[in-house]
């Protein structure tokens, strides 16, 4: 009886390769190279275009902008949003979300739901509000006023609070 399932499960290798459906990866997988993005131009670009004060906050040396985009957030008090993400030198990534939308909407885009607070942090004299709970990413979110500035991801506290630190003594951008 085993010697006929062998025939079985060569024929089973060779109809999963030929249908891509299998990988032989010895090594296991390998991260590629981290994309660059041009932070410097992105946020002055969003300066330019966008209604409300952008800020690009000095981050260490060793972080790389990896990614940058644009949204529009939905809902009764929505708005536009700019977005830096980072990678750390220990390979997490960190988002830097800036917004004119109201907290509730920014967090609720961000996170894909509605959250509630679960703590505050308080970096450098400013209030950061943490929407957090078991399973999730964590988001920190301060009010500047006429500006609400997400940061969130893969980071560590540590990692938020150097972001967090950053953004609050950023000044913003001249268009």
């Amino acid at each position: 009886m085993a010697w006929s399932l062998i025939p079985l499960l060569l024929i089973m290798v060779v109809v999963a390769a030929i249908a891509s459906q299998c990988s032989f990866s010895p090594g296991g997988p390998t991260a590629g190279p981290v994309p660059s993005f041009d932070v410097d131009a992105g946020l002055k670009y969003d300066a330019r275009e966008l209604d409300f004060p952008i800020r690009q906050p000095k981050v260490p040396e060793d972080w790389q902008a990896n990614s940058g985009s644009r949204s529009i957030i939905t809902g009764e008090q929505g708005g536009d949003s700019s977005t830096v993400g980072y990678i750390t030198p220990a390979g997490r990534y960190v988002r830097f979300t800036q917004s004119n939308a109201g907290e509730d909407e920014l967090v609720r885009f961000v996170a894909g739901e509605p959250r509630t607070a679960t703590g505050a942090q308080d970096i450098a004299g400013r209030d950061w509000v943490v929407y957090g709970g078991q399973g999730v990413e964590p988001l920190w979110v301060s009010d500047f006023g006429d500006v609400r500035i997400l940061v969130g991801g893969s980071g560590d506290e540590a990692e938020f609070r150097e972001l967090a630190a950053a953004a609050g003594a950023a000044e913003p951008l001249q268009p």
